[in-house]
């Protein structure tokens, strides 16, 4: 089992996973859109998202202390790159 971190217009919500290990970056998103479309995340609720709403998104993954896995899906952020002239 594994926990997906969606972050997505100003909110950030937990998805449980009933299997998170041997997913694909697009596994994570397509898996993303559906369950926020159907409501399944709490507080996250957005119908008409659209199949390509997360194609840009990074797709993290962590272990935590307790052996716990995790994956955050959030937006890239404007900062931490190196600038181009």
């Amino acid at each position: 089992m594994a926990i997906l971190n969606i972050t997505y217009a100003g909110l950030s919500a937990d998805f449980p996973l009933e299997s998170g290990l041997n997913l694909t970056d697009g596994d994570v998103r397509r898996i993303a859109v559906e369950v926020v479309r159907a409501g399944g995340v709490r507080g996250m609720t957005f119908a008409q998202l659209s199949d390509n709403a997360f194609d840009h998104y990074v797709v993290d993954r962590f272990t935590g202390p307790a052996g716990e896995r995790r994956i955050y899906l959030r937006p890239k952020v404007p900062f931490g790159g190196r600038r181009s002239a």
